[in-house]
């Protein structure tokens, strides 16, 4: 749940649901993961910035071992379709980009600004049952949010 005067997704929150167009031209829904794998969901500011191309490169090089950790990986940002494809492209990602152009998902799971300015960089964790395990804010630490992922998946990814 969240805390009432409060619009920030936290730890033990059920992880709001959305449906958004991906780069692929289709849509992605999370509820459809529940009861089957965990979901790394990462806010970036955009594409084609050199820390967000750094993160996400992080993300598709250690893709496989979300993949046997039993996620999926979801990356978020404000850019169109047709920009979230040129990036997924130009960079080999093999995951779900989702367009969250009027910013109403990063609103909902309250993803801060940095620098009063820029759209923040959180990753969140949630599991099959559709329960936030773990937040991670970062603007300049983008493999960070890679590694702590993966760790939490790790302990979580036997859990019933």
């Amino acid at each position: 749940m969240i805390e009432p005067g409060s619009n920030k997704v936290k730890v033990g929150d059920r992880a709001p649901n959305f449906t958004l167009p991906t780069q692929s031209g289709g849509t992605v829904t999370l509820r459809d993961f529940e009861g089957k794998k965990a979901v790394v969901l990462f806010f970036y500011p955009g594409d084609d910035t050199p820390v967000c191309t750094a993160e996400a490169c992080s993300f598709r090089d250690r893709y496989e071992a979300f993949r046997r950790a039993g996620a999926e990986v979801i990356g978020v940002s404000a850019n169109s379709v047709a920009s979230h494809k040129r990036f997924a492209e130009r960079h080999n990602l093999p995951f779900h980009l989702v367009s969250d152009e009027g910013k109403m998902l990063r609103k909902r799971y309250g993803v801060p600004k940095t620098l009063f300015f820029l759209d923040g960089r959180v990753t969140y964790v949630i599991d099959k049952k559709g329960i936030v395990r773990y937040r991670f804010s970062s603007q300049f630490r983008p493999a960070a949010h890679v590694q702590r992922a993966l760790k939490i998946l790790e302990q979580i990814q036997n859990e019933p």
